[in-house]
């Protein structure tokens, strides 16, 4: 039984807004400052807004902070359908902005799969982004075309698979027990701040167990093949100065055994016009979590410079 829980420094409120016929959350911390870019901050696969709360809490700044929960994750509404596009997630943000921040350009952190997003609607509306940092944002390895025809076979397999219920998420007995899960992912995350996560990340259902707030759609192999090509041509467009944030720990080669490296993703960030590199110690994938201190900072102090937009 984890005896005490974390207690975050900085409150955030929830909203509930209207984006391409979804109920899309949203957690916001501060309020709009005349003159001042708001920082919007999107989380990764398979997690949610309220992840960043550790990060937040270690700004020495204030700032108005929007963190959304993805389509089908958190406590956004999940749409009607058994299929996850990537270049939903960039209309979704950029209808977002409309929403929070129509005609401004703002600051754009995003983590993982959210890096992801971030960099590419970055290459699609350079003007709406003023800096742009990316945690973790890898992208996928290279793909082929003739791997299409074995890439749409398997869509449809998981399609099928996910029907029959053979890709739901694990339900759990208690909080501590979602925690728990939370920590065999990744060791670094103190038992406080998982149980803290772990209200945000599930909810108890009727029966009293706890589910995963995330569709398990999410988990079907998309079919479409990752374009290295068009990805590269986003990230030339990209006129926003990036903050690039890697971990100590080298995720890439633990996930792709070698067919996507560290070196190979480098490559890539070279074709954006103005970057800038940094390095967290002591962290993984998850390094918001595992060192918020430190990730607070480098994102601080990149955006600092010529904070006022």
């Amino acid at each position: 039984m984890i005896a005490r829980m974390y207690q975050p420094r900085r409150t955030s409120r929830s909203e509930f807004v209207p984006i391409r016929r979804l109920s899309y959350h949203v957690r916001l911390w501060g309020e709009p400052r005349p003159g001042q870019a708001p920082v919007v901050m999107v989380h990764g696969w398979m997690d949610v807004g309220a992840s960043w709360q550790f990060v937040i809490d270690a700004l020495r700044r204030d700032r108005f902070i929007i963190a959304p929960d993805w389509r089908g994750y958190g406590l956004t509404e999940v749409p009607g359908t058994d299929v996850y596009w990537f270049p939903d997630y960039l209309a979704d943000l950029d209808a977002l902005l409309d929403h929070y921040a129509p005609g401004q350009a703002i600051d754009l952190v995003g983590h993982s799969m959210g890096g992801n997003v971030a960099m590419m609607y970055a290459g699609a509306r350079p003007e709406r982004i003023r800096r742009l940092v990316n945690l973790e944002g890898f992208g996928l390895p290279a793909s082929r075309p003739a791997q299409a025809p074995g890439r749409y076979a398997r869509w449809m397999d998981e399609i099928k698979a996910y029907h029959r219920g053979e890709k739901d998420l694990k339900a759990y007995d208690s909080l501590e027990g979602v925690a728990a899960r939370l920590m065999k992912t990744n060791p670094r995350l103190a038992p406080a701040k998982a149980q803290w996560l772990a209200q945000h990340w599930a909810r108890q259902d009727a029966d009293g167990r706890w589910r995963i707030l995330g569709d398990p759609a999410h988990k079907i192999t998309s079919a479409t093949l990752w374009r290295l090509e068009e990805i590269l041509e986003m990230y030339k467009r990209i006129t926003a100065p990036v903050l690039w944030v890697q971990a100590s720990d080298d995720s890439l080669t633990q996930w792709w055994q070698g067919q996507y490296t560290l070196a190979q993703f480098h490559e890539r960030l070279a074709h954006v016009p103005t970057v800038r590199q940094a390095q967290v110690d002591d962290a993984g994938h998850m390094l918001h979590h595992d060192q918020s201190d430190a990730v607070a900072r480098e994102i601080e102090n990149f955006l600092a410079d010529s904070a006022e937009a």
